[in-house]
């Protein structure tokens, strides 16, 4: 029975001491809950370059666009009348002036036509004169009354009639000879023979292609501008162009506006002519275009790091009376370049807002600007683990 009594007194012993551990343990935890409380949460801090203040200027913007460099001096050579190509002298890559010699076609059909057309000539001829002096032998029989009236005006139309048929066959053989002179392969203009799209010995088609030449003189640049910018461009205005596989910018200018856009599209086409006397560039290099409009005007800026873009609206982190704020602003245009963009409403040029973007900014928080952010305390850092601890 004392044994008993024994265990049974060293049982509530220890759990009169686990009950005294608990209540220890949460009365800790009050006082730490309540010291937290207490303790005020310490200002976010800012250094002055991390704060901006809108400040007038001006802002140029920029218009950017690209395309292919199209050679507007193009002349395509072709066969005006069927016949063989004998031979072509020039090959892709050739230079050529204008009325140079380029091939040769066998003409022959052409000839025989010329030759039948100008027989028919003279065969009109001779009844036209024929016509001509019977009329006026009939002109003196009228005077000698040995004819009527009326036999003498048939005679006269029958004379005008041979006349016509004349001029109508002679108009046949000038054309026949002119078709001849034209069917010669001549250069119509200076430049490099850039396709080649007929061999010797094939055989030709009226206006069938056979070579194309390009002047490389005088390139233009052919791009679309949006309709919403092409309102600021200008006929005559400078551009600079930068084409591919070369550094260095060229200077241009607009040469023609599109009347109207293109269909199901809302750009307007622009061709930018680009002097190219060296032969430096070639048609099909792409190239893009940078057009800068300067602003005279002075405008509320800020620095485009300082807007943030949210459900459709520009809004700034403004920083006032010792805390945070967040302000929808409207904005205008921007300068990418200069990385400042205009605000047209919103807050005024004496506010602060914050220049750069931070995460995890609450509404309402403390903020101040400071020179250099403090260090924080010893108190502040996290403790090392404790031994007992690590040997949990």
């Amino acid at each position: 029975m004392r044994k008993q009594w024994v265990i049974g007194g060293a049982v509530m012993a220890v759990a009169i001491g686990a009950a005294l551990l608990v209540m220890k343990s949460n009365a800790s935890q009050r006082d730490s809950a309540k010291a937290s409380e207490g303790k005020a949460v310490p200002a976010l801090e800012f250094l002055p370059i991390e704060i901006a203040s809108p400040t007038l200027g001006t802002l140029d913007s920029v218009i950017e666009f690209s395309g292919p460099l199209v050679a507007p001096g193009t002349a395509v050579v072709r066969s005006k009348a069927p016949g063989t190509l004998l031979s072509l002298q020039v090959g892709e890559g050739s230079r050529v002036k204008a009325g140079q010699i380029l091939g040769q076609v066998d003409l022959i059909d052409l000839q025989n036509r010329v030759n039948e057309r100008h027989a028919t000539q003279e065969s009109a001829r001779v009844q036209f004169e024929q016509a001509q002096r019977q009329y006026e032998a009939n002109k003196n029989l009228a005077q000698q009354k040995f004819i009527s009236e009326t036999a003498l005006e048939s005679s006269r139309a029958s004379m005008e009639s041979a006349r016509g048929g004349w001029l109508a066959a002679k108009a046949q053989a000038d054309s026949s000879r002119v078709t001849i002179r034209d069917a010669a392969l001549v250069a119509p203009i200076s430049g490099i023979v850039a396709k080649r799209h007929a061999l010797a010995g094939e055989k030709l088609s009226a206006e069938q292609p056979v070579l194309t030449i390009v002047d490389l003189a005088k390139l233009e640049l052919a791009a679309t501008v949006g309709t919403h910018q092409v309102s600021a461009l200008k006929v005559g205005m400078p551009v600079q162009i930068k084409v591919e596989g070369s550094s260095a910018a060229v200077q241009a200018q607009i040469a023609r506006i599109a009347p109207a856009a293109e269909p199901g599209t809302r750009s307007i086409g622009v061709a930018l002519a680009l002097d190219n006397a060296q032969e430096n560039y070639r048609a099909g290099q792409y190239a893009s275009a940078r057009v800068v409009l300067r602003d005279n005007q002075q405008r509320l800026t800020l620095p485009q790091t300082a807007i943030l873009r949210d459900s459709g609206q520009d809004q700034v982190w403004l920083l006032e009376g010792g805390k945070l704020q967040r302000r929808t602003v409207t904005t205008g245009r921007a300068d990418a370049q200069a990385g400042r963009i205009e605000l047209l409403a919103g807050i005024t040029a004496q506010q602060n807002v914050l220049a750069l973007r931070f995460e995890n900014i609450k509404e309402g928080a403390a903020a101040k600007v400071v020179n250099q952010r403090s260090a924080p305390k010893l108190s502040e850092l996290p403790s090392p683990p404790s031994a007992s601890a690590a040997k949990l």
